[in-house]
């Protein structure tokens, strides 16, 4: 986008010559801070404010102090500004929305955050018009007042002066002039201890310290009851002011805030699926997954582990409404302290036993979900389970929410299938041999034929010799050539069109070869079955208090009324969203075919071929009764020339014969270039509607062709390939046969994304668990 200064030159020459040098001056300044897009709207701004006709020194102020609003709260706030100026500009005197823009800078350095700062425009447009005239005295002393209060404190202050002092004029100006005991006295009362402005730099020097990263911090308005800091989008959004809790300055609350929400962050390898799960459940594993990134920061830096004790171990003023709180209270303590107690004996033996497992789950948030179960039945076999309400109420100040560690499948009714014309499908017909025979009107037509007639018996020439057209000229088809890169690790560069895969076909075999290999383990058949009656769906749960919902929660809204008939701060959280309880989940099995799985296992007389043949009819059972979309796809290579790549299932075909079929016939040849055909199936798995998507390699060695003799090349390729899947949401896992494989598969995959199979005779019984615990 081009910004061309000689559009607005005209109108702002009209508005006054020091306009048109303060453009000039002050665009330099702007374009360093700004987009393009930026740019625009900040001299559109200009020009409707010089349309407006309120006096230059309106338009000069708007350009002078809004690239430094930009700096401290980003551009998306300049059309904010603008509306709010044009808003006023019905109520009150230019010179009055002119000392408003030049307050900006500072509401913006003090409050930092572009949300509060809408708020503070929004406070501003409320005055205007329950208290005009206190407008401009208010903004000269807006420095101080924002120096000692929060947003919220401010608004009170204003509140209380304008009803105060409705009908006396005098003393309303006098109040906002900071003149008044009154105003003194409501600005004392209104303080706060520690401000988060205050203390932001400090505490991103002490993140950084403790992490060596940057994490982003916000502050948040903490006014309304019930607010607890919150991590979205990972930045961490902190309350806008603390106070002291004891001995313990605000400082130091900040300090334990800040540390237990970038322990989230840098702990937390994914989130953990809330279908299934009550509000209450939730909150119990919440509880316990606090506790486990707890255990891994203070492994790194154990004056945390004091730090945050110092929180826990406090009595707080204040009766509880419920006993079970109190105890959910020590309960903190003791999965923090491996020395505390509840006096709650199942509770104890429960912190007993997270203290025992915790080293060797340390990175296992499912741990945080067995854990908190456990718990949550302990209370919930004695009825004593309170409401999410009284839960939430636990004191322990410096904890945040927990929406960072869950996920949810929202509901979407705007998104549909996409619509395919009746004349483009592609329609399939199962004829006789006498339709075949008289009305068929072209035998070598290709799988893009509008038609394909399909016999359900061979199709044999008139001239009856005993052999089928099939046998005659039939052969598997071949797909059209893929071609992808390949990453060069020397010079650090992709290879463009480096490898050339086709899509092929491997021979059918005996379908009933597999229906043999589930009676065959039989006692893995019916581990499958309570695998597939614990990952079934079931429907759509509501998700309640929510600040952007989609519908408004009735009961939330009542609370928030009352809260205003009181006086109070209300809840912003009144509204709630229907979520679907389903996995939402694709799954691509990626088998390795190399001529290396033909050989035998030792101390088995299988191959490795025959196993994974096993395996796959396993997992297949399984999730075909989950109902999850999975296909089965396989991969060989000669050279990078030949990547021959083998769909044994797709996502749409069902689980019948045809494919059994495909999966007994299966056969081993050639090398493993794995990279290549990583690529194409992450093509096929990122077609799926799915959110989230599963590529689970199963692979007997590590990546390897005839035409490379660089060991490490193909390494770093399948790495790069897994990376680049990653990016655009397909998570790959690994399940390699190859007993030295530590060498080299944690490189490639990751820490916690491999599985090094040891006795490769227990793969069939080893994947189904495997892909249970995966997509949990």
């Amino acid at each position: 986008m081009t910004i061309n200064l000689d559009d607005y030159r005209d109108c702002m020459k009209q508005a006054g010559p020091e306009v048109q040098g303060t453009l000039e001056s002050t665009f330099q300044d702007a374009a360093r801070v700004m987009s393009p897009a930026g740019l625009q709207q900040y001299l559109d701004g200009a020009k409707a404010l010089c349309n407006l006709g309120r006096g230059h020194d309106l338009v000069v102020s708007f350009l002078e102090e809004m690239p430094m609003v930009v700096k401290e709260v980003g551009e998306d706030i300049i059309p904010d500004c603008v509306t709010s100026a044009m808003k006023l500009s019905s109520m009150t005197s230019g010179e009055v929305i002119s000392l408003l823009i030049s307050s900006l800078p500072t509401a913006a350095r003090r409050l930092g955050d572009a949300e509060m700062l809408r708020a503070y425009l929004q406070l501003i447009h409320q005055l205007s018009a329950k208290a005009p005239r206190g407008l401009r005295p208010m903004l000269k002393h807006v420095d101080q007042l924002l120096t000692r209060l929060t947003l919220g404190g401010l608004r009170r202050w204003a509140n209380f002066g304008a009803e105060a002092y409705r009908r006396d004029l005098n003393n309303l100006v006098a109040y906002f002039n900071l003149e008044t005991q009154d105003s003194l006295a409501v600005l004392k009362k209104e303080r706060r201890g520690t401000l988060f402005v205050d203390t932001q730099r400090k505490l991103n020097f002490y993140l950084r310290a403790l992490w060596g990263r940057d994490f982003f911090l916000r502050p948040a308005d903490a006014e309304h009851a019930g607010f607890r800091p919150f991590i979205q989008a990972h930045i961490l959004h902190m309350p806008d002011a603390v106070d002291d809790i004891g001995d313990i300055k605000g400082l130091e609350v900040y300090r334990a805030t800040a540390a237990h929400m970038a322990a989230h962050v840098a702990y937390t390898q994914r989130a953990i699926s809330g279908q299934e799960l009550s509000p209450a459940q939730m909150f119990f594993i919440g509880l316990v997954e606090d506790a486990r990134i707890e255990y891994n920061a203070a492994q790194n830096f154990p004056g945390l582990k004091k730090l945050w004790r110092s929180l826990l171990d406090r009595e707080y003023e204040g009766r509880l409404e419920h006993p079970t709180v109190e105890v959910l209270e020590k309960a903190a303590l003791a999965l923090l302290d491996a020395g505390s107690r509840t006096g709650d004996a199942e509770v104890d033996v429960l912190a007993e036993k997270f203290h025992a497992n915790i080293e060797a789950n340390k990175s296992s948030e499912q741990f945080s979900w067995h854990m908190g179960l456990e718990l949550f039945n302990i209370f919930s076999a004695r009825r004593d389970v309170p409401s999410l309400r009284i839960l939430e109420s636990m004191r322990i100040p410096y904890r945040d929410d927990n929406r960072f560690v869950w996920e949810f499948d929202e509901l979407s009714w705007a998104e549909g299938a996409e619509y395919l014309p009746a004349s483009q499908r592609q329609v399939r017909k199962y004829v006789s041999a006498i339709e075949m025979a008289n009305e068929v009107d072209c035998e070598l037509a290709g799988d893009d034929a509008q038609e394909i007639w399909t016999c359900a018996t061979e199709f044999f020439p008139y001239e009856d010799e005993g052999v089928s057209f099939n046998e005659m000229w039939g052969k598997e088809p071949v797909s059209e050539p893929y071609h992808y890169q390949e990453w060069d690790y020397q010079v650090q560069l992709h290879r463009p069109d480096w490898v050339t895969l086709y899509e092929r076909r491997q021979p059918k075999g005996d379908p009933e070869l597999l229906d043999r290999i589930l009676l065959e383990h039989k006692p893995v058949t019916w581990r499958i079955r309570q695998i597939i009656d614990m990952l079934q769906p079931e429907g759509v749960i509501r998700e309640r208090r929510m600040e952007d919902g989609d519908e408004i929660d009735i009961n939330a809204a009542i609370d928030a009324m009352v809260s205003i008939r009181m006086g109070h701060q209300p809840d912003p959280r009144f509204t709630m969203r229907n979520v679907i309880k389903n996995r939402d989940l694709a799954v691509m099995i990626l088998l390795d075919l190399s001529e290396s799985t033909n050989e035998q296992v030792e101390g088995s007389e299988k191959t490795v071929l025959e196993l994974t043949r096993e395996a796959c009819a396993l997992v297949a059972t399984a999730i075909h009764g989950i109902g999850d979309p999975f296909a089965i796809h396989g991969f060989a290579s000669d050279g990078r020339h030949d990547v021959q790549y083998y769909r044994f299932k797709d996502f749409k075909q069902k689980w019948d014969d045809e494919v059994k079929s495909r999966l007994a016939g299966m056969q081993g040849s050639l090398s493993t270039r794995m990279g290549a055909a990583m690529r194409h199936a992450g093509q096929h798995l990122l077609r799926q509607p799915e959110r989230r998507k599963l590529l689970l390699v199963v692979t007997d060695g590590e990546p390897a062709d005839i035409d490379e003799r660089d060991p490490q090349h193909l390494r770093h390729d399948t790495r790069k390939a897994v990376e680049e899947l990653y990016t655009r949401g397909v998570m790959t896992y690994c399940l390699t046969l190859d007993p030295n494989a530590d060498n080299y598969v944690k490189r490639i995959f990751g820490a916690n994304n491999y599985t090094v199979i040891d006795h490769v005779q227990r793969l069939p019984e080893k994947l189904p668990v495997l892909f249970a615990t995966l997509t949990t």
